[in-house]
């Protein structure tokens, strides 16, 4: 892996790309020291082990996927226990990496670690067990997997320690000041370290336009994030280890990052309430709010992820609920049956197949997602339909700068091309048959 400090450089300086170097992926997937003591590890999340001169703490603990490397890696680099773990919320890309620690201290006669985390982390896990069909359907669609590889996990490492607001504990000659905050969770966790001026922001910072509207998950909370973000950005912190991507390292160009996150945030939540008070409908929402420009030309910034889009959708959720202000909506006709009644009007399928295809040549694509649709709904057992279906979507997908909405997309490309329009609820049904 190149040197962790020059990968940071490049990508602040814009000579190395996010969508290059993907904060949301295991690329350059290694660990590295980045200061006497410290150990940074880049999986799909980071996870950051501590030596304390009173054995080690990790901040995060990476995914499933990670767990034997991470161990690996941190084995490599020292041979003392872990005595601690923070996690920095419940998703579980952040929490898995434990159980080698745990078996490693049993096999040794340690002590086994103590997990630090808020305490609504229980009630998360709780709900990840109590949906593990839904939960495997929409990773399926978000991150396009053949659905045949990949279940939600059914098993998670519950707190030992929780807190409500804040608390701060003691290991070796370090303190980890824990503070909450609700953002892309309710339970959200960052950590102070003020004898080395580290920063771990968790997910509350991950090298892209925050994940705050991600449109198949639970409700985010962008105020109170970005309120999170200012009192990091006071901390002066030196070294800031985010949920995914490359540290960032010196005070000045941290509080820059998290101020600006937090400015956008503000602003996209601002324009939306007052919208809102106007006593606008969502659709008009989704298309008048406007982000600076100079804020989306940050390189930390960039919408690999989440989709600003996507953002104003959990506003609206949040301060005014699931209706979205439009009467036919309330209490709608099934999809289907308006899909019909609107083909047939149109003429047939045939019409409104020759229209998407118009309208693909004219580049808009957004309209003939719509179209298509429609056309599949009415006759879902058309090839020609899903023949079209499949390269409109997949079309689409390649001008998505986000990777959320790319890959949601590219599942409905995949689906089509197998004669269905969705791939993920067929085989959830089917194996939990």
């Amino acid at each position: 892996m190149p040197d962790i400090r020059d990968l940071t450089e490049q990508l602040w300086n814009g000579s190395l790309t996010t969508h290059e170097a993907h904060p949301i992926s295991a690329q350059f997937r290694d660990g590295q020291e980045i200061a006497d003591g410290v150990l940074y590890y880049k999986g799909i999340a980071s996870a950051t082990t501590i030596d304390t001169g009173g054995g080690l703490v990790m901040l995060d603990t990476g995914a499933v996927n990670d767990t034997k490397q991470l161990h690996a890696t941190v084995r490599a680099w020292r041979t003392e226990p872990l005595t601690a773990a923070v996690f920095s919320h419940h998703h579980v890309d952040h929490i898995m990496g434990v159980g080698p620690f745990e078996q490693e201290a049993a096999e040794k006669g340690w002590g086994r670690p103590l997990v630090y985390g808020h305490e609504d982390l229980g009630a998360n896990f709780d709900r990840y067990r109590k949906t593990l069909g839904w939960n495997t359907a929409i990773n399926v669609r978000q991150f396009a997997i053949p659905p045949e590889r990949f279940r939600w996990p059914d098993q998670y490492r519950y707190p030992d320690v929780t807190y409500q607001r804040r608390l701060t504990f003691r290991a070796g000659t370090h303190t980890f000041e824990l503070h909450h905050a609700r953002g892309e969770t309710e339970d959200a966790t960052w950590t102070w370290v003020p004898e080395r001026q580290l920063l771990a922001p968790g997910d509350l910072f991950i090298w892209a336009v925050p994940n705050a509207g991600n449109p198949q998950k639970v409700q985010r909370y962008a105020s109170e994030w970005a309120a999170a973000l200012r009192e990091m950005a006071a901390l002066g912190a030196e070294t800031m280890l985010p949920g995914h991507g490359f540290p960032i390292f010196g005070a000045g160009r941290i509080a820059q990052a998290l101020g600006d996150t937090a400015e956008l945030l503000e602003t996209v939540e601002a324009q939306v309430v007052a919208l809102m008070n106007t006593g606008a409908t969502l659709d008009h929402i989704l298309h008048a709010v406007e982000i600076p420009q100079r804020l989306l030309d940050r390189p930390y910034l960039q919408p690999v992820y989440d989709d600003p889009q996507f953002i104003i959708r959990n506003i609206w959720r949040l301060y005014g609920g699931w209706y979205d202000g439009e009467p036919d909506n309330l209490l709608p006709a099934p999809r289907a049956e308006q899909a019909r009644e609107w083909v047939a009007l149109a003429g047939g399928a045939d019409a409104v197949m020759a229209r998407v295809a118009a309208l693909q040549a004219e580049g808009n694509l957004r309209l003939a997602c719509h179209l298509i649709e429609f056309a599949v709904l009415a006759e879902p057992g058309s090839k020609a339909a899903h023949a079209l279906r499949a390269e409109v979507y997949a079309a689409r997908a390649k001008l998505q700068p986000s990777s959320m909405a790319q890959n949601i997309l590219n599942h409905a490309a995949l689906a089509s091309a197998q004669g269905k329009r969705d791939l993920a609820s067929e085989y959830v049904t089917r194996t939990n048959a």
